[in-house]
């Protein structure tokens, strides 16, 4: 198969994937295509959102349209590493055995990931950048694709263990999921208070998957768009001399190397999945906002002039 012809298929899955989805998820057409982006990047996904916006059927129907390993782990004040991670045992030869913890799946769902203390939310963290998790002196790796995706609601702040900057970096995307359109909220309420409910058929297999995200790697891109990736980046850093007027007025700290890695990943992935051989610099704005909103940091003049992460990241594009 050339790599045009699995371009082709890249682009009929990802239009079979979004119907499947859509069965279940009535709206919310951008916050899908960002998390998809993310997954065929290869990143991981922050769903930031008040209760009740289906965040987690979101996840739900994505890992029933991929048809690859699921686990749901609910965070609470009192969850310990090995929760999530897994324990050894002693068995009945009176060996040790390891027994794998829900960490070891395809698609994890982090749920409420800002209820749980700082030494659980960096067990997960460490899984997500290295790709494996150390237990008892030992090493494991965890399966392929490994696909994070926490949420967490912006407005319960007590009882809650803010994930720090360090922390939300490892995240590639961070998607705000606002509230449904007047329109979208009367078909929900019509098809969720039947007793018809819609099924999600698996699409893609763990191996398609895998194998159109080494495909997206591969792409190439222009010096211009790269360049407009990285001066992007660069403008977020106060001490800079690309920063902006609204950067050392509004900032106090701006994003990492990380990001620039993302944008043009992300970018690679979006253009790839609108059919496009190669990114320009409109795929690039396309996931900006997303990457960069979690890496940025206001300081309190902002927050009374009444800037906004997202207007921030308008100004420096």
């Amino acid at each position: 198969m050339t790599d045009s012809e699995k371009m082709q298929a890249l682009g009929t899955s990802y239009s079979l994937l979004k119907e499947e989805i859509h069965r279940v998820i009535v709206g919310q057409k951008e916050v899908v295509d960002q998390v998809l982006v993310s997954m065929f990047s290869g990143g991981h996904c922050l769903l930031v959102g008040v209760p009740g916006l289906a965040k987690t059927l979101l996840v739900n129907s994505i890992a029933g349209a991929l048809g690859v390993g699921f686990s749901r782990i609910q965070f609470t004040p009192d969850l310990m590493p090995s929760d999530i991670i897994g324990s050894e045992i002693l068995d009945e030869s009176r060996n040790f055995k390891f027994i794998k913890g829900p960490l070891f799946s395809n698609i994890i769902l982090a749920d409420e990931i800002n209820r749980t203390p700082p030494k659980t939310q960096s067990a997960l963290l460490e899984a997500m950048q290295e790709r494996k998790v150390t237990a008892s002196g030992k090493t494991y790796p965890l399966p392929d694709p490994f696909f994070v995706l926490a949420t967490q609601n912006p407005i319960e702040q007590e009882g809650t263990y803010p994930l720090p900057e360090a922390q939300l970096d490892r995240f590639m995307f961070n998607i705000w999921v606002d509230y449904p359109t007047y329109e979208d909220e009367i078909t929900i309420v019509k098809n969720t208070t039947t007793g018809q409910k819609a099924l999600v058929n698996p699409v893609l297999s763990g191996e398609d998957i895998l194998a159109f995200q080494s495909l997206i790697r591969k792409l190439p891109v222009a010096d211009n768009v790269l360049e407009y990736a990285v001066t992007l980046v660069a403008k977020t850093r106060i001490n800079d001399s690309k920063a902006t007027e609204i950067t050392k007025k509004y900032l106090t700290w701006g994003a990492g190397p990380r990001a620039s890695q993302n944008l043009i990943l992300a970018a690679k992935s979006h253009a790839a999945l609108k059919g496009k051989f190669s990114p320009d610099i409109e795929d690039v704005v396309a996931v900006a906002k997303p990457i960069l909103r979690h890496r940025l940091v206001r300081n309190y003049k902002a927050e009374a002039d009444g800037f906004s992460m997202d207007k921030i990241i308008d100004s420096l594009m």
